[in-house]
């Protein structure tokens, strides 16, 4: 099981079941001060049993539950701002066997102040039995009034991979002007895995061949990947794209994830625009953005655009909109000509998360030898040179160590990539 800011998330019946549920949304219940939590899931199997659990649970300690049903995680996320608090019932790009939860409070995700409140146990006393609601979201109707409407009436399919865009995603596109087909409406009988970062997307890729751009979406809604032209793009051309759109749009301040193409932070600061970094992940990202008051920004390893005034988790859906906006204009192609001049690549090696510290302490002795300039953020980077650079870093959410590395030279990006994945496996075969 793991247990970050990203969420709790296991295999279910194995090292999550019911009773977890229990505690974790018990301890949630301390941090809810409106008495009052939205509650959504995506589309795994579990799905229904976690949140009856949850929902009863949170309503012994006499918070009033808003139930969403099966909805994508931004749409919770977005309802949270309204009632104080939320929770989604997901493991987001995980395999369909996991499950977990996000928890949200007044619209963001938990931060490492709030992480040990729910994951140790709370002694929680209500004389007052909370009540559940059934309620809809008017999501849909408040994206549109960010985006606007297309006129050019551009084609699109998108690619629901049998998660919780169903409904959403396609919807929020024909209300816009976009001309849209679905595929892989339905998790049973669904071409491909949950997770479209590492899924070849053949099928999205069959059907938008002849059509002006296509959208896959993960099993909860957050993350997006875009192909174009036939080929499927990297999870940072998502980001690009919206950070393109934000700077149209006059935005200035942008926070980035560490892992994040530098080719992004080139362009924003080409255009007049101030970057930070931030540890990776979303809840990182955010919290670094409230700190700043940035205007925009994301996380490119998930495919993640952040827009706060919007919403304050990776959005998808909204970001769908905003590209399919783009279509047709000449920012759309300005950022993919700045981008296809990098080249990026990320690979992971399996690592029993007990080894992670230890694999990274090496690293770091060995980096610090090797290359000029260090960063310790998160994790482990190396710069290289001012177009060059390698990270490794343990994952959030899986037995995984992560390793990204970028250059604009192909083949020096392929050596660096090698040669840090032999010097992980190195390092864990000797402290094994």
């Amino acid at each position: 099981m793991k247990k970050t800011i990203s969420g709790i998330r296991g295999i279910f019946g194995e090292d999550l079941n019911l009773k977890d549920v229990l505690e974790f949304c018990n301890n949630f219940s301390s941090l809810i001060k409106s008495q009052k939590c939205v509650i959504g899931k995506d589309t795994r199997p579990s799905g229904s049993m976690m949140k009856d659990t949850a929902t009863a649970a949170l309503m012994k300690n006499g918070i009033n539950v808003f139930n969403l049903e099966t909805v994508p995680t931004p749409v919770v996320f977005r309802e949270a701002r309204k009632y104080g608090a939320g929770l989604v019932i997901s493991s987001s790009h995980n395999p369909i066997n996991w499950n977990g939860m996000k928890f949200i409070i007044e619209g963001r995700g938990i931060n490492e102040d709030e992480l040990p409140q729910i994951i140790e146990h709370q002694e929680i006393l209500k004389s007052k039995i909370g009540t559940e609601h059934d309620i809809s979201s008017s999501y849909i109707d408040d994206a549109k009034k960010i985006i606007g409407n297309i006129e050019n009436q551009p084609e699109i399919v998108v690619d629901i991979g049998g998660g919780a865009a169903k409904g959403f995603a396609p919807d929020l596109l024909k209300k816009i002007g976009c001309k849209v087909e679905v595929i892989n409406e339905d998790l049973s009988g669904c071409s491909r895995g949950p997770d479209p970062t590492s899924d070849e997307l053949s099928d999205l890729i069959s059907a938008s061949n002849k059509k002006e751009i296509g959208f896959a979406f993960d099993l909860d809604g957050d993350r997006l990947v875009v192909v174009i032209n036939g080929k499927k793009q990297i999870p940072d051309v998502t980001l690009g794209l919206g950070v393109a759109k934000s700077l149209e749009l006059g935005y200035k301040r942008f926070v980035l994830s560490i892992d994040t193409s530098i080719s992004i932070e080139k362009f924003i600061t080409e255009k007049g625009g101030t970057v930070q970094r931030s540890k990776v992940g979303e809840a990182n990202v955010i919290d670094l953005m409230l700190k700043t008051d940035a205007q925009a920004g994301g996380e490119g390893s998930s495919g993640g655009f952040i827009l706060p005034e919007f919403n304050y988790c990776r959005e998808g859906i909204l970001t769908s909109g905003l590209i399919s906006s783009m279509l047709g204009n000449s920012k759309f192609d300005e950022i993919l000509n700045y981008m296809k001049s990098y080249y990026q690549i990320r690979d992971k090696v399996e690592v029993d998360s007990n080894f992670h510290d230890k694999i990274i302490e090496q690293v770091n002795s060995k980096f610090a030898k090797e290359y000029s300039e260090i960063s310790t953020l998160d994790g482990i980077k190396g710069i290289i040179d001012e177009d060059s650079w390698v990270l490794i870093r343990k994952s959030n959410t899986e037995d995984l160590i992560r390793v990204s590395a970028e250059s604009n030279n192909e083949e020096k990006c392929k050596k660096i990539i090698k040669d840090t994945l032999e010097l992980v496996k190195q390092s864990y075969d000797q402290i094994r």
